[in-house]
């Protein structure tokens, strides 16, 4: 379940950014959708709305039992996560799935989880993604090799944010 505190400052890092207006995030059968109110349209002209925080629902829960680890990264759909364009040739983009700070290795004395030329599969971890005091470790999802590390240690990154490209196998 979400905390006050953990809400506030989600709200925060949204309102800090200019880039992103809605957040949606699902955890432990929790779904927290965040929508900036203020959004210029087309004419020009702002749209004047309330900040609101959607209540709490439940997500839908799969149909076979998964084991989720205690520290468990939040899962964005394969469809929300962009991919590759024509001019990167066949090329999958791992995306910062939350605002956060960007982290190569588990702590400073570490090795980067992945390097330039490095082999992954699905579940290799690739970096460390930290959200309000959080460590959320984010996956692969691809089977393929890293021809690129886009961003850099204890950089922030946005939403939605190229951080790996991966050959696909």
């Amino acid at each position: 379940m979400f905390k006050l505190s953990e809400i506030k400052e989600l709200i925060k890092l949204l309102d800090q950014t200019s880039s992103v207006h809605e957040l949606e995030i699902e955890s432990e059968g929790m779904k927290l959708a965040i929508r900036k109110p203020d959004r210029p349209e087309a004419d020009g002209n702002a749209i004047q709305a309330a900040p609101y925080v959607y209540p709490f629902t439940p997500a839908p829960q799969p149909h076979s039992p998964q084991h989720v680890a205690p520290t468990a990264p939040i899962e964005i759909p394969a469809a929300v996560q962009p991919q590759s364009s024509p001019a990167e040739g066949a090329l999958h983009k791992i995306v910062s799935p939350m605002v956060g700070t960007f982290y190569s290795a588990a702590s400073p004395e570490s090795p980067s989880f992945v390097k330039v030329g490095d082999r992954v599969n699905e579940k290799s971890t690739v970096c460390i993604i930290e959200a309000m005091k959080l460590m959320n470790e984010l996956e692969a999802e691809v089977r393929g090799e890293i021809v690129s590390v886009l961003a850099e240690n204890g950089q922030l990154v946005e939403y939605g944010q190229p951080l790996f490209l991966v050959k696909p196998e």
